[in-house]
């Protein structure tokens, strides 16, 4: 962590500068910034490697601190060269074995410790495809393109780093190229919905007789038009156990036991589409046991406008959409209640931060998603408040010098930096005589909270302590949560629980975060040791059985997270 240095001075400003400087706040206030943030260089950049060899369409963060990252393995030749076939054979330098796609990796292993890869095998196409990590933490992966498309897979990490990808000898009952899937209350079940031309959802595990079930709402929303605008549709469980569903501009509550529709939500307002190929992104807002974690919020931003896909099939990259739309979908009265980004967006990620607020990061400003289909890269990640008042949610922060456009990704990790990586706008790797060749650098965005300026206000050492054994947190159970605090801010301390997503095509798949109940909290003698009981979540509808990281937030500044695990009874 680096000291993070500000600068003053005492200037003769001109009364016409000042007037105009004035006019800047007015506006920056009048677009939903943060008139603070027109000067912010809050956060610092880091590039971790070179070259990851791999880009990473898909990325996920393990309770074993490493990171799962792959591409498509039609992509041709990656930045990866084995020097042996998976099946043992030699790659020579001969012409045929340097453009033979099994002589190159697709999906690495990034060892965060060590800031080193791996090379992982595939034995199908992942090519956007979806995943869920199962309660064990296993990351369990679906479909794909072409012989992947019905393919499950698994990764159980292991803390010698020697694990690899396996397949499971069942298949999906439908082909599953650009789904999305849920982990769900019911112990290590997901769901999987939609895909291209497929107009269906199933359950992995199989639940029931049927093989899938048809779900209308994805032909309602599907624009041939326009690449189907419906594709990887964002998923959120809700605290009631019903699945939002939320594809092109509408949304809908479904009760996937029953197979029917429990709600109809108004349609986000304005033109354009939220989702692939227009891509936009969504995330489910802080649950907060203050309210039972019953009041549940969806956040949608972003996106193409009408006519992009065709536009760009053109050569024309219409401007994206700037707005976000928040609706709580539990209780009786939704509206949608609309604000701008700083500037249109698509093709970024929002990941949920340890403090609760969402980062907007990665993506374009015009076109829309496909190959070679956006211009004008968004450089500067996005702080977005839910807690503020309208018009001063959104704060600006430090612009990175790497585009990071389709088929990027980005994650949260223990330490409180976000992982990036990614970029590839073409069918295979192309570094040379294009807009935006691939992008194999890995780089890490510091968010403001890791500056040492705040090391003082930071919980250290901190340890999670079982009730019984060291197995896991049953619902409604207690737990304790001992750590180091040298000085208390006057926002208090928080426990937050946050389940690391499946991130890719700018979905974070089963991402939320829990804001904690603290029973008790009391220091330990004379020293700087505090000890805290804490509440786990009541039930797999707010929080499914797994591994979470549970970070201690000191009025803002965030500890380094601790893995936990929620387990059914």
């Amino acid at each position: 962590m680096a000291n993070h240095k500000h600068f003053s001075a005492v200037l003769n400003v001109p009364k016409a500068t000042i007037l105009l400087l004035l006019q800047c706040i007015e506006l920056s206030s009048a677009v939903g910034v943060s008139p603070a943030s027109q000067m912010q260089t809050a956060g610092r950049w880091k590039l971790l490697l070179n070259n990851t060899g791999v880009v990473a369409m898909h990325m996920a963060l393990t309770h074993h601190n490493t990171v799962v990252i792959f591409d498509q393995t039609s992509a041709g030749p990656s930045g990866y060269h084995l020097r042996r076939r998976f099946g043992g054979k030699r790659c020579t330098g001969s012409h045929s074995d340097t453009i033979d796609p099994t002589c190159y990796a697709h999906s690495v292993e990034y060892d965060i410790s060590t800031n080193q890869v791996r090379a992982l095998q595939l034995s199908s196409d992942t090519w956007c495809s979806s995943g869920s990590f199962l309660s064990n933490g296993t990351l369990l992966q679906t479909g794909g393109y072409g012989s992947g498309s019905r393919r499950i897979r698994n990764f159980h990490p292991c803390e010698d780093h020697h694990c690899d990808w396996s397949e499971a000898h069942t298949l999906l009952s439908n082909d599953r190229w650009y789904a999305s899937n849920q982990i769900l209350p019911e112990h290590d079940q997901l769901i999987v919905v939609g895909g291209r031309r497929t107009f269906t959802y199933e359950f992995v595990p199989k639940m029931g007789n049927e093989k899938s079930y048809n779900l209308p709402f994805l032909h309602q929303t599907l624009n041939n038009r326009e690449g189907g605008n419906n594709l990887y549709p964002f998923l959120h469980l809700s605290s009631d156990g019903n699945l939002f569903i939320f594809a092109n501009r509408d949304s809908i509550l479904f009760n996937y036991r029953r197979n029917t529709v429990v709600k109809t939500f108004p349609r986000i307002p304005g033109g354009g589409a939220r989702n692939y190929p227009s891509t936009g992104s969504s995330v489910i807002l802080p649950l907060d046991h203050r309210n039972g974690f019953q009041e549940v919020e969806i956040m949608v931003c972003g996106g193409s406008a009408t006519g992009a896909y065709r536009a760009a099939r053109r050569g024309q990259f219409l401007e994206g959409l700037q707005s976000c739309g928040r609706m709580v979908i539990t209780g009786n009265t939704h509206k949608w209640k609309m604000e701008d980004m700083p500037e249109p967006r698509l093709l970024h990620d929002m990941l949920t931060l340890p403090t609760g607020n969402i980062l907007i990061i990665n993506g374009a400003k015009t076109g829309c998603a496909g190959w070679d289909n956006a211009r004008n890269a968004s450089l500067q990640p996005y702080l977005y408040n839910p807690k503020n008042q309208p018009n001063r949610r959104f704060t600006v922060l430090k612009s990175t010098k790497i585009a990071r456009m389709y088929h990027s990704s980005a994650i949260v990790l223990t330490d409180g930096r976000i992982l990036i990586a990614g970029g590839n706008a073409h069918r295979n790797y192309t570094f040379e005589n294009v807009p935006y060749p691939t992008e194999l650098r890995l780089q890490a965005y510091h968010p403001h909270y890791t500056e040492s300026k705040y090391d003082d206000q930071r919980p250290r050492n901190v340890t999670i302590h079982y009730a019984h054994g060291d197995y896991g947190i049953k619902y409604g159970g207690e737990f304790t949560v001992r750590f180091e605090l040298e000085r208390r801010r006057e926002d208090g301390v928080e426990f937050n629980a946050y389940a690391p997503p499946f991130a890719t095509h700018s979905f974070s798949m089963n991402q939320r975060l829990l804001k904690l109940r603290s029973k008790s909290m009391e220091r330990n003698g004379n020293g700087g040791w505090v000890s805290a009981v804490v509440e786990a979540p009541p039930s797999p509808n707010v929080a499914p059985a797994g591994y979470y990281l549970l970070t201690v937030v000191n009025g803002g500044i965030p500890s380094v997270s601790r893995w936990i695990r929620f387990i059914n009874s």
